[in-house]
Parts: structure tokens; C-alpha cells; sequence
């Protein structure tokens, strides 16, 4: 029988050090406590995020090794940039936080049943939009549409991907090569993608150790002057600014 932690009550309640995570499943790290603002943003500071699945309890995860995208780095393949090419898209932020999340949590994926973002989840994090610390990125065509989006939290110089989402086909791509352009203007260098897959890693994800990456993060957390809404700041860019 698997013995995880609960959390404590209050929301400001630590969590275990997430070294402390269990091999297999890989990275479950504790159970219980709530979704509210300052529990998030410090599990998100520590390297843990929520995950479960419609009528368990709240789980805590901090896998090892970690997904993550280099802003910096981030180039799609060839066949991508030239497809994309042709697309009269363009890539904004925090325009409908809501419906990305929504359109997120009804995307088919393949080998999954149902979602993991439920009505506490949409809730929790519209809290944290509203705060000025989750944030939607979106691709839109001519008329308007969303095409492909994703969403996540940013603190400090990280920012940390949720979900995202391919109404048509290359959305998802779209608006990752967007934000890892904004990113790495802004000088944020990280953007955490939590758990591997082939997707992630074909698109240039890398894995790093859980000790490497917790390490990046206490540097670059240490200060929160991202929050707020992206939508000026973030602003409008043509495909072709980032493909």
C-alpha cells in the first residue's frame, strides 16, 4: 500500500521536499489540501503541480527527470516553420483566458479518458488570472477564431505550461513558438513542461534532473515581476515574427 502526506489545512502549509516523491508512480509527492492562490504558486515555486483525475483527491506531482523548453532555443523543424508559414495567424495573450482553459480541458488526447481539469481546476486557475499570475497564450485567425492555444503560470522569470490545445491543425505549435519568443525577449529562459512525451520532445523539450531543475528555479523565482494581464504587454505577433 502506497503511504503518501497529506497536507495541511492552511494553505500556506509546506509541502515535503519533493526529493520525497515517490519512483512509481513517478513524482506523486503528496495528496490532499486545496487549490487556493498561495498553495499553488508554492508548489509551483517548489517544483510540484496538481494533477488527478475526476473523483480522487487533490494529487501533488514533481516527476524526475523534468521536461522542460529553453526559450532561447526553441526552433520547430523545417516542414513546421514552412507550413506555418502559410497560415494567416496571429499569437496573443490573455484575450480569453477561460475559453483556452475550457477548450483545453475538451481536447481529445490520445489514451486518455476524460480530463483532468474539472469545474475546481477551471476555478482555481481564472483565480489565478485574475490575480495576474496564469496566463493564456492564443493563436487566432483572420476572423478572429482561436486556433491553438495553452495556458499557464508564470512566476518570476519561469513560466510554467498547464495544457494546450489544437483547434486546427499546428495551433499548439503556433502558440509555443510565440510564447518561447516573448519569453526569451523578456529574458525568461524556462519554460517547465513537466512531464515528457513524444510531442514535447520532437518540438525540442530536453529533460533535466529534478536537483538541476529545482536549483534553476530558486534563481529564477527568486523575484515575481510578471504578474498582472498580458494582453498589451504581450501584444500581437505574426507568425512570421516567430517561424
Amino acid at each position: 500500500m502506497i503511504r503518501l502526506p497529506e497536507l495541511g489545512f492552511p494553505p500556506t502549509s509546506p509541502f515535503p521536499h519533493p526529493d520525497a516523491a515517490l519512483v512509481e508512480p513517478n513524482g506523486l509527492l503528496a495528496w490532499g489540501g486545496d487549490l487556493s492562490p498561495p498553495r499553488l504558486l508554492n508548489a509551483y515555486r517548489n517544483g510540484i503541480f496538481p494533477w488527478y483525475s475526476p473523483g480522487e483527491p487533490i494529487l501533488w506531482w514533481s516527476p524526475n527527470p523534468r521536461c522542460v523548453f529553453r526559450t532561447a532555443d526553441f526552433q520547430l523543424s523545417r516542414r513546421d516553420r514552412r507550413t506555418l508559414k502559410r497560415k494567416d495567424w496571429t499569437i496573443v495573450a490573455d484575450r480569453d483566458f477561460e475559453s483556452v482553459m475550457r477548450a483545453c480541458a475538451t481536447q481529445p488526447r490520445p489514451g486518455q479518458k476524460g480530463t483532468w481539469i474539472d469545474q475546481a481546476m477551471l476555478a482555481a486557475y481564472q483565480r489565478l488570472h485574475a490575480l495576474g499570475n496564469a496566463h493564456s497564450i492564443e493563436a487566432r485567425n483572420a476572423d478572429g477564431d482561436l486556433v491553438g492555444g495553452l495556458y499557464g503560470i508564470a512566476i518570476g522569470r519561469a513560466f510554467f505550461g498547464e495544457s494546450m490545445l489544437s483547434i486546427e491543425s499546428g495551433g499548439s505549435k503556433a502558440v509555443l513558438a510565440g510564447l518561447c519568443h516573448r519569453l526569451h525577449e523578456w529574458n525568461m529562459p524556462l519554460l517547465d513542461a513537466q512531464v515528457e512525451s513524444a510531442h514535447l520532445l520532437r518540438m525540442g523539450a530536453s529533460l533535466v534532473s529534478r536537483r538541476d531543475f529545482l536549483g534553476e528555479l530558486d534563481t529564477l523565482t527568486g523575484t515575481d515581476s510578471t504578474a498582472g494581464n498580458w494582453a498589451t504587454r504581450f501584444g500581437s505577433l505574426a507568425l512570421s515574427e516567430v517561424v
